[in-house]
């Protein structure tokens, strides 16, 4: 019966220490390329099989993290996990990812199914659903650290990584504006998600600041889709006084609009303009293109990842409650540009 090859074997045969073959196996930053090529090619050169189970148990530390997104279908939360996993790759960890499907109940039961794998830490964007944040203080409680990204609660004393929702809705209303539209309207979200209450409160800043109206009328409450961006400018056509343009709360809204625009043969951006936020991957392939509001996405991955690692290799407990708030950046298309003089980024 041939004999099971250990990390003992290993470290003979490539004259070094079980410690660092180990640490090679786990792809440890403290170990150069070159020895973890070593390591890797030998180890499945004999067949080596590792103890996941073992090692975790040995080591105190699983060397996985898990992350909490509300969609799997929308390409920003995919461009997010991107980045979030190069860090986690390039630091020996790897990623179990639990998708929400915007739901409270599936979003609780995700983070316990995270916790009893023993992950070292969880990443989390909040579900739209989610109004009660118990089981994230009650993990923070226990001393797992939490992250959130994107879509993020104040007054949990937990860190997070997000953009500049204010900034990014001011600044694309702003353009609209100096586009010569002068009655804009909104397809606001659920005003309970940080994110979509500050995109809200930019929009109605640059309005104040260019002394252009503010109509209820003008904002229609959607729930982030395509039916609600239909939706919306049906609502807004059917006013005694119309507006000339919308600022969506992000881009599958904005889509919507765009197509019940076409439906109708309003001629965009000459009649009407449309700018969103996030800058899904479909937004500049439309027929006009997407004005959109980009989330540095695979950045606030990496932000994210390095933020949380930070935490689970903190010396005394976690660090205090950080928050890191990236720059937004304006991708100006056809949609909402109707001077030539403008330039897009």
């Amino acid at each position: 019966m041939n004999k099971k090859i250990t990390i003992t074997d290993l470290a003979e045969l490539l004259g070094t220490t079980p410690g660092t073959v180990s640490r090679a196996l786990n792809n440890h930053p403290a170990i150069s390329d070159a020895m973890k090529k070593k390591v890797h090619a030998l180890a499945d050169k004999m067949h080596y099989k590792r103890n996941q189970i073992a090692s975790s148990l040995r080591l105190g530390k699983s060397y996985t993290i898990g992350v909490l997104i509300p969609s799997a279908d929308i390409n920003f939360f995919g461009s997010v996990v991107h980045g979030i996993e190069s860090v986690a790759n390039e630091n020996g960890y790897r990623t179990l990812l639990f998708q929400t499907n915007e739901g409270y109940k599936s979003e609780m039961e995700g983070l316990e199914a995270l916790l009893s794998a023993h992950v070292d830490g969880v990443l989390v964007s909040i579900a739209k659903e989610t109004k009660d944040y118990g089981h994230f203080t009650a993990a923070r409680d226990i001393g797992m650290p939490l992250v959130f990204f994107d879509r993020a609660k104040e007054g949990l004393d937990i860190s997070s990584v997000v953009i500049d929702d204010f900034n990014g809705a001011f600044l694309a209303t702003e353009h609209l504006i100096e586009q010569g539209f002068k009655k804009i309207a909104h397809i606001a979200g659920q005003q309970h998600i940080k994110a979509f209450h500050d995109r809200f409160n930019g929009y109605k800043a640059a309005l104040k600041k260019h002394k252009l109206p503010f109509k209820k009328q003008w904002i229609f409450d959607g729930d982030v889709s395509i039916n609600s961006g239909k939706q919306a400018i049906d609502h807004f056509f059917k006013q005694k006084e119309r507006p000339d343009a919308v600022f969506a709360v992000e881009d599958y809204s904005a889509l919507g609009a765009l197509k019940e625009l076409k439906n109708r043969k309003v001629p965009v951006p000459q009649e009407f303009g449309v700018f969103g936020f996030a800058n899904e991957l479909f937004a500049e392939h439309l027929t006009p293109s997407l004005s959109s509001v980009d989330q540095q996405t695979v950045m606030m991955g990496k932000e994210a990842m390095s933020l949380l690692l930070s935490i689970i290799d903190a010396k005394k407990g976690q660090p205090a409650c950080k928050s890191i708030i990236l720059n937004p950046l304006l991708y100006t298309r056809e949609s909402s540009q109707r001077l030539s003089n403008h330039q897009s980024i």
